[in-house]
């Protein structure tokens, strides 16, 4: 059976922190991607990186990461809350 890919998004404190982690992801084999936070998240620099993966890689997540959620549909499940 093959993998579950699923999505999930990581917001930031920085963009700096969100370029450093989309490149972090992306270099594991992560399909990621830096775009604006969907208007339900809050982030303090209104970036995130969203990427599809077999599980959240939360070891791949910057210092300074906000939040990471699982999404399904319109639908965010708090994974990693780092205030």
């Amino acid at each position: 059976m093959p993998e579950q890919v699923s999505g999930y998004i990581a917001t930031f404190h920085t963009h700096l922190s969100a370029l450093l982690t989309c490149q972090s992801l992306t270099a594991c084999g992560a399909a990621a991607r830096m775009m604006p936070v969907p208007r339900k998240l809050s982030a303090s620099c209104g970036t995130c990186v969203s990427y599809q993966a077999d599980s959240p890689l939360l070891e791949q997540m910057d210092t300074d990461v906000e939040r990471v959620f699982a999404v399904d549909g319109d639908s965010y499940t708090l994974l990693l809350e780092n205030e």
